[in-house]
């Protein structure tokens, strides 16, 4: 701490990423990276964009990176933020979507990075309890907002750290029950296996759907995140964009996701086989003990019942294999999320995995 702290800094608890550790040969499944590199007309565009024209500003707009968007989407371009990453995208909705008179709802277990956006705006907020399966309740938020007094929602679908998804039309009843304030879904990880509420977008003005290029596009490395909504709800956006960094995305960004965006070819075979990986990883858990979440994200959500998760987390590490164990009390400590690898990274793992729960003295 130091006296020249301002009292906003002074009482922060920062988002803690997940490690990037610096040790080379690991089997990195801890956050949720794409396993195969991106599009190589991805490459070939950074090459291109990598010219004398570095010297000047990007477009401040990202205008072409909006139309490839847009296109994607069956949108307008003017139905389209574009941002450095989607936490950026979910920070500058944050500040200029959701209100501050009134609490913001969203799930006790979700993205840890909603609390401290709230704490970093002075949002009130209020947990919504998942039921005991970890799905999320609609009914539990519409009660909620009987009395009126409610400032937004956001929640991510699929949900992390569970992977559990929400069906289009229960997001319908949810958009519907609120009409008044901002509804944010967060679909960071919609692509290997959940429905999009992109289609609802026309019909429901109060709805941000905020995406990625991190998962689904594999370029985690390249920091490019989008909204789709109703053109007020991006002007919002825009508005609290330009008094912070007119230049959010830099010339490589813009091109890199320009061509992310248009090679549909790589991204349908892509996350073809990542979701083809997970349900062999499934598939592979649950002779060993491990109780799996139904997951329509690149990651699974697992308990076993013998092994906690945080033993586990330490024994995948010294076998050079990262997870993810969120080391907090409460019913997410015994579980584990793994992203899903490649097909040989998810059988070093559960080789790994069945030394540590079934060593050989027990098989015998």
């Amino acid at each position: 701490m130091s006296q020249y702290w301002s009292e906003v800094v002074h009482g922060l608890t920062p988002y803690v990423p997940g490690e990037q550790p610096k040790i080379a040969g690991l089997i990195k499944l801890n956050t949720n990276e794409c396993p195969y590199g991106p599009s190589l007309r991805v490459l070939q565009a950074i090459r291109e964009a990598a010219s004398e024209d570095l010297r000047l500003y990007p477009d401040p707009d990202a205008r072409a990176l909006k139309d490839a968007i847009a296109a994607h989407h069956d949108l307008q371009a003017e139905q389209v933020f574009v941002g450095n990453g989607s936490d950026e995208v979910l920070a500058h909705a944050f500040l200029g979507l959701l209100k501050h008179d009134a609490p913001l709802l969203f799930p006790d277990i979700s993205y840890s990075f909603y609390p401290v956006y709230a704490r970093l705006y002075d949002l009130a907020t209020r947990l919504m309890p998942l039921r005991g399966d970890f799905s999320i309740s609609v009914d539990d938020y519409l009660q909620a907002g009987s009395g009126g007094h409610v400032g937004g929602i956001i929640l991510p679908n699929p949900n992390a750290p569970t992977g559990m998804a929400l069906a289009l039309a229960e997001v319908e009843r949810l958009l519907a029950g609120f009409p008044n304030v901002a509804v944010v879904i967060d679909e960071a990880y919609v692509d290997f296996g959940a429905q999009t509420t992109v289609a609802l977008i026309d019909r429901h003005p109060n709805l941000l759907v905020v995406r990625t290029l991190s998962k689904a596009r594999a370029l985690a490395g390249l920091r490019v995140g989008y909204a789709l909504g109703h053109v007020d709800l991006i002007e919002a956006l825009t508005r609290v964009k330009d008094s912070f960094n007119s230049y959010p995305l830099d010339r490589l960004a813009i091109a890199g996701g320009v061509a992310a965006m248009q090679d549909e070819a790589w991204f349908e075979r892509t996350r073809a086989l990542i979701t083809a990986s997970r349900d062999k990883l499934v598939a592979g858990l649950q002779p060993l003990g491990f109780e799996v979440l139904p997951s329509a994200a690149n990651f699974v959500f697992a308990r076993h019942n013998l092994h906690p998760g945080a033993e586990l987390a330490a024994k995948l590490r010294d076998k050079r294999i990262l997870v993810r164990h969120f080391r907090q009390p409460g019913r997410i400590a015994p579980f584990l999320r793994i992203t899903v690898g490649t097909e040989t990274q998810c059988e070093a793992l559960l080789l790994a995995l069945a030394d540590i729960v079934q060593p050989a003295s027990v098989l015998r």
